[in-house]
């Protein structure tokens, strides 16, 4: 999706002015007012302003949102309806989603503070390319007949769940939902998207799109609320067969325990990260190099799971790494409007991460880490939630700033001299999400991959891979991949029948 020619700062701002807001709760194909009247404000992190006053669902609300996935789901309207309608019913979805990508990414723009060039030109392209990829895996989901005796016949099919329990983060709001909805729908299952407070608006308009596109009624239903009320009642609902959570690693293991308090449903989690970024001496072109390192931490104002946090950089290009690191992220990251195409850093998507992220600067600060640069609010733009870009020298590996994820944009340099040492410091950490290497050596490179304990390990580059890349993280950051045939086998079960031929 290309930038239209003619939309500057004036016309995204006119157009995000007339955009209609849809501030209910969607449920059973229609927006409505939550049961008990609550509500809360959106606020867009840029500003301040109020954008719009939205329904807040309870725990009474989930379980009317259950209910009418789980009456889908048992009169069979989307799981017995024939694999290539479905599969033309989420055609015409990604199709739908498409011709109001401008309308969506406002959306982002205004209830989480995304850059509109970031959420248009980004985001709104994976999220379409999510839709039309796991709709034509409808009819790719195969059984098998095993070999079996003379006398009998074994078939292994695979079947949705049922009801899946969706609980979304605000980082990425219709991307990160649409990873989960995308999938379980695919599958055949019903679902109820719980998307995050903080930034709700684009996934009520995904699920006005999937009905619009001929989806039935109360297969995919979505609930604003507060993870303490709706998040837990959804993940505590004994009709719901499976929880699919990102987020931080604190819930997602409350998340376990309301499972075992309840149905043992299924919980697949995608969790926290403290990525590093590994850049051998050897390296092919440190320009390169740096500025797809600043990219890794400073993309989406530092507000990703996977974001390379930690620098491990050689000692014998490590000052000249820092000095072009220094010179080029002012070029690269400008904070400013998110509804102009020319920002590139928005804000912190509230108040309450920004003060969280200058704690965490202060305190770095604090532990003797040298400020290279950045380190506090952005100055010019007093009324939004904004934090400059950050870089930390002089970094230790028993510091918390190098051992906590941030969540902001705020990285940390730590040196070695050898590949054993880099090994040892990348993999001195509770999480394990994503990893990338920068090296010439190929042998190097398989070393580092078989190494490295990480779900996910990019070789001269960052971030890159496409919807056959599962992802999804080692130890405390996940039980889970995302995107790719494995993701949707995770929301289907196998039934195993023997047949006695007598």
């Amino acid at each position: 999706m290309a930038m239209p020619d003619t939309f500057d700062l004036a016309a995204w701002t006119t157009r995000a002015a007339a955009l209609r807001i849809e501030t209910g709760l969607f449920i059973d194909g229609d927006y409505r007012a939550g049961v008990l009247g609550q509500g809360f404000e959106a606020l867009n992190p840029a500003n301040g302003s109020v954008v719009a006053n939205m329904a807040c669902g309870t725990a009474q609300d989930i379980d009317l949102a259950v209910a009418s996935a789980k009456a889908a789901w048992d009169d069979g309207r989307w799981r017995r309806m024939a694999p290539r309608a479905r599969m033309a019913i989420f055609r015409r979805f990604a199709d739908l989603v498409e011709e109001h990508a401008a309308d969506l990414a406002l959306l982002e723009c205004l209830s989480m503070g995304k850059p509109i060039t970031d959420a248009l030109t980004i985001d709104l392209p994976e999220v379409v390319v999510t839709l039309r990829y796991f709709g034509e895996c409808i009819d790719k989901v195969a059984g098998s007949v095993t070999t079996s005796p003379h006398e009998a016949v074994q078939i292994i099919s695979r079947e949705p769940l049922g009801v899946v329990g969706a609980i979304s983060s605000w980082n990425y709001p219709l991307l990160m939902a649409t990873w989960k909805v995308a999938p379980a729908l695919a599958a055949g299952n019903c679902v109820v998207l719980k998307p995050a407070q903080q930034a709700p608006l684009s996934c009520l308009k995904l699920a006005e799109l999937f009905v619009a596109a001929g989806g039935p009624d109360g297969v995919f239903n979505v609930v604003n609320g507060r993870g303490q009320d709706a998040g837990k009642a959804l993940a505590l609902h004994q009709d719901v067969a499976k929880i699919s959570f990102t987020g931080s690693t604190a819930v997602g293991k409350q998340l376990m325990i309301y499972a075992g308090e309840s149905n043992l449903k299924r919980v697949s989690l995608e969790t926290g990260g403290k990525s590093p970024q590994i850049f051998m001496r050897d390296l092919a072109d440190l320009d390169t190099a740096v500025d797809r390192a600043i990219g890794g931490i400073y993309d989406n104002a530092g507000q990703v799971c996977n974001a390379g946090s930690r620098l491990l950089v050689h000692a014998d290009i490590h000052d000249a790494f820092v000095e072009r690191f220094s010179q080029r992220t002012g070029q690269l990251y400008s904070a400013g409007d998110p509804l102009d195409p020319s920002t590139s850093l928005g804000p912190m998507v509230s108040r309450a991460q920004q003060r969280d992220v200058l704690g965490w600067i202060a305190k770095g600060k604090a532990e003797g880490a040298h400020l290279a640069f950045g380190g506090e609010a952005v100055a010019d733009r007093p009324d939004g939630a904004y934090v400059a870009p950050t870089l930390f020298t002089g970094v230790t590996p028993g510091m918390e700033i190098a051992r906590e994820e941030i969540f902001g944009p705020v990285a940390v340099v730590l040196p070695f001299k050898t590949e054993a040492e880099a090994i040892a410091l990348a993999n001195d950490s509770i999480y394990g999400l994503a990893a990338s290497v920068w090296t010439s050596d190929l042998n190097c490179a398989h070393r580092m991959i078989k190494a490295l304990e990480s779900g996910v390990v990019w070789v001269n580059c960052f971030g890159d891979g496409d919807m056959t890349q599962p992802f999804g993280g080692y130890k405390q950051s996940g039980n889970t991949r995302d995107k790719s045939m494995e993701c949707l086998a995770g929301y289907m079960q196998s039934k195993a029948a023997w047949l006695s031929l007598v």
